[in-house]
């Protein structure tokens, strides 16, 4: 968050936090989550080094657009092992998943 705009909040009474903090998520809960939306939005960026559209993604997967969608946004219904897949279909290789995983 820019810092003037979180100081302008705190000064008229706002508290800030973390979405961590706000759902009470634990350890695991939230590093299960930043992991899930890491592999979300590099499956996003490797579509669109491809010059793919989210219906030519889907159809390389046997899937549809929709779930295309719920996949680079990170949706709850959407697996750990389906985005994993995806980036493998992609041409990701298992290195390149494993620095995704690093970096977080």
């Amino acid at each position: 968050m820019n810092p003037a705009k979180r100081k302008r909040l705190e000064s008229r009474g706002w508290r800030i936090g973390s979405s961590k903090e706000f759902l009470r998520l634990s350890e695991q809960e939230n590093a299960y989550i930043e992991l899930k939306l890491a592999l979300a939005e590099n499956l996003k960026k490797r579509r669109l080094e491809k010059k793919l559209t989210q219906v030519e993604l889907a159809k390389l997967l046997q899937s549809n657009q929709s779930r295309v969608a719920k996949m680079e946004a990170g949706h709850p219904s959407v697996s750990l092992d389906l985005l994993v897949k995806s980036l493998l279909a992609l041409g990701t290789t298992k290195q390149d998943i494993a620095g995704i995983i690093l970096q977080e």
